[in-house]
């Protein structure tokens, strides 16, 4: 039986053009209507998320990778370095790549070195920071424009860290060791006293590959990537044919 919806947001919830359908929001509102509970699992920093938070009103926002939970503007959990490897990974970028952008999350606020910040439709909301002074709090997760694969993994290992590439991007990011949407699940599914065999995840990337495998069913959306589609439980329809909400009505309502 159902108890919880649990989605990635871009390429899976949302379209391409980064909209969510009035459809799918009809759905979903149906699906709460029989007490099911909503929750959005996103790599976006919850900033970034902020507007599909506000429009979708879930009763959980795992973001910013799985490093934190919020229910309600509650921050319910939290994974993060501590102040001092933040400053150590920030410095370790800037070695490797002295001109590299570079953010850093620490729950809703994230700060950035980007002279363009209110250009960011994702990021208009961050602060701006060289970094030419130590940061005083704990990062949830760090994020660096670099050109190569290999850089970041260079980082990651020297500093003992999790690295999370993204699908078609140059941006990398550095989490701490232990963290990721499987652990915030594991902990959301405690929590809410919903067990994982109860709980339907819809996903499309390679970073929702366990979040797929973990829950009672695993949907991707057929614009997945293949290694997504070769694990999922079930393929629906494409993110841009509203495939979430397609297959809660024909499983659901």
């Amino acid at each position: 039986m159902i108890k919880m919806i649990l989605t990635d947001l871009d390429h899976t919830l949302l379209r391409q053009d980064g909209t969510i359908s009035e459809n799918t929001l009809n759905v979903l509102s149906k699906c709460r209507a029989k007490g099911i509970l909503f929750a959005i699992a996103t790599a976006r920093y919850w900033i970034g998320a902020e507007k599909y938070i506000r429009q979708l009103r879930p009763d959980y926002e795992i973001t910013t990778d799985g490093t934190l939970i919020h229910s309600d503007d509650e921050c319910v959990y939290s994974c993060e370095f501590r102040v001092d490897e933040t400053n150590r990974i920030v410095n370790s970028i800037f070695e490797i790549m002295p001109d590299a952008e570079i953010t850093v999350a620490n729950k809703k606020c994230v700060y950035w070195n980007s002279k363009h910040i209110s250009e960011s439709e994702r990021l208009y909301k961050a602060v701006y920071n060289d970094y030419s002074k130590a940061l005083d709090v704990g990062a949830n997760k760090i994020v660096a424009e670099l050109p190569e694969e290999n850089m970041a993994k260079e980082i990651a290992d020297k500093e003992g860290c999790r690295l999370q590439g993204y699908r078609g991007e140059n941006w990398y990011s550095f989490m701490p060791k232990g963290s990721d949407k499987t652990v915030a699940i594991k902990y959301l599914s405690q929590t809410s006293g919903i067990d994982m065999s109860d709980i339907v995840a819809f996903g499309d990337d390679s970073n929702d590959i366990e979040m797929l495998k973990m829950c009672g069913r695993g949907i991707a959306v057929s614009n997945a990537v293949d290694e997504v589609l070769k694990i999922a439980d079930e393929v629906t329809l494409s993110n841009d044919e509203d495939g979430v909400a397609h297959w809660l009505m024909k499983n659901i309502l």
